[in-house]
């Protein structure tokens, strides 16, 4: 994931910051409790297409840049 492009993206629900999550190709908004999916190294920024994060997954997630 291009770093200059995680800069600028933010969650289309709450405009928040988004985490990087390598393992699983997902861009995280901890806010929303949303994951949104990297298909072939672009990140689908629908909220239909995003999964829900539990409190639990969320709590374990690393600070936002």
């Amino acid at each position: 994931m291009d770093t200059k492009l995680l800069e600028l993206l933010v969650c289309p629900v709450t405009k928040g910051p988004l985490i990087y999550q390598r393992d699983t190709q997902e861009l995280i908004s901890r806010s929303a409790r949303l994951a949104y999916p990297i298909r072939d190294g672009i990140p689908i920024m629908l909220e239909n297409e995003a999964r829900e994060i539990s409190e639990e997954e969320a709590s374990r997630l690393p600070p936002a840049p």
